[in-house]
């Protein structure tokens, strides 16, 4: 092994680990796209809960469960964009700024530069969730709707586990990627597979070939937006029937332990993403 080549099995110190974290909060917060993300998502947030609680012809939910059905519709769209962008241009952008550079320049290690960005982005990332949900939860109270804390809090818990499944991928596309641009427009193009074409090309598929159920439901599992889903309708109402003949399909199946499935998924997609933008990370000769 050459004396330039980075030692991949070196144990990284927790407090180096934690002091890029920090850093990397602190950037978060100044950076205006975390606050676009983080204030539009709270905006968001609070219009749905006014809307869902004035809108008394939903059909299958009452007072906050329409809230929160809405909140789910919502976190499907923007938690995706918002991890899969932020982490996009993580490495990437600080490569192009010269920063990375400059840090790797000091006593650390790439392994610690590596988790202190996952760390610190994923704090604001958990920062941006929370607001969102919080401000939901308030506007429902202030309407006189009875919040229901444990079912907010499971599916905001949700919502930050799928946040971070895409930043895993935001990682490892910006790991891959020179250029900062070039890995914003990937990260855009997978957000639109996992949101819409995934999903509608699944719809399509489903109706033109008959799928079996059990086909349906695990292709909706390799979808970490719809796992997200299936674990967040079953935290709500306690069963997936409203989700069909893939839901029913699940509670056969699993009985018990359905939430067990979309939470693996979940964690696949952050744990094995991951995996890979380290080891491309560690062993990249250029910064």
């Amino acid at each position: 092994m050459s004396a330039d080549m980075p030692v991949l099995h070196e144990r990284p110190q927790v407090r180096l680990v934690w002091t890029i974290a920090r850093k990397e909060l602190r950037d978060s917060i100044r950076d205006r796209w975390f606050w676009l993300f983080a204030g539009g998502f709270a905006l968001l947030a609070a219009g749905l809960a006014v809307f869902a609680l004035s809108n008394s012809q939903v059909v299958g939910f009452g007072g906050f469960g329409r809230t929160a059905a809405s909140l789910i519709a919502l976190v499907q769209l923007v938690v995706p964009l918002m991890g899969l962008t932020l982490g996009a241009r993580s490495i990437a952008g600080q490569r192009e700024a010269g920063t990375l550079r400059f840090l790797l320049s000091h006593p650390v290690s790439r392994t610690e530069v590596f988790f202190g960005l996952l760390g610190g982005i994923g704090a604001a990332l958990l920062a941006a969730i929370a607001a969102g949900f919080g401000v939901a939860g308030l506007v429902s109270a202030a309407r006189g709707s009875a919040v229901d804390a444990a079912d907010l809090l499971g599916i905001a818990l949700s919502s930050w586990l799928l946040s971070l499944a895409m930043l895993a991928v935001g990682i490892l596309i910006s790991t891959l990627a020179r250029r900062a641009g070039t890995a914003l427009g990937t990260a855009l193009f997978v957000w639109l597979v996992f949101t819409f074409v995934g999903d509608l090309g699944l719809m399509g598929a489903s109706l033109a070939t008959d799928l079996p159920v059990n086909v349906l439901f695990f292709s909706t599992l390799v979808n970490p937006v719809e796992a997200f889903r299936l674990l967040s309708m079953l935290q709500l109402e306690g069963t997936l029937d409203v989700l069909g003949p893939a839901g029913s399909y699940a509670i056969d199946t699993f009985g018990g332990i359905v939430a067990v499935p979309a939470l693996l998924s979940l964690v696949v997609w952050t744990a094995v993403p991951l995996a890979v933008a380290w080891w491309v990370f560690a062993r990249r000769s250029d910064v």
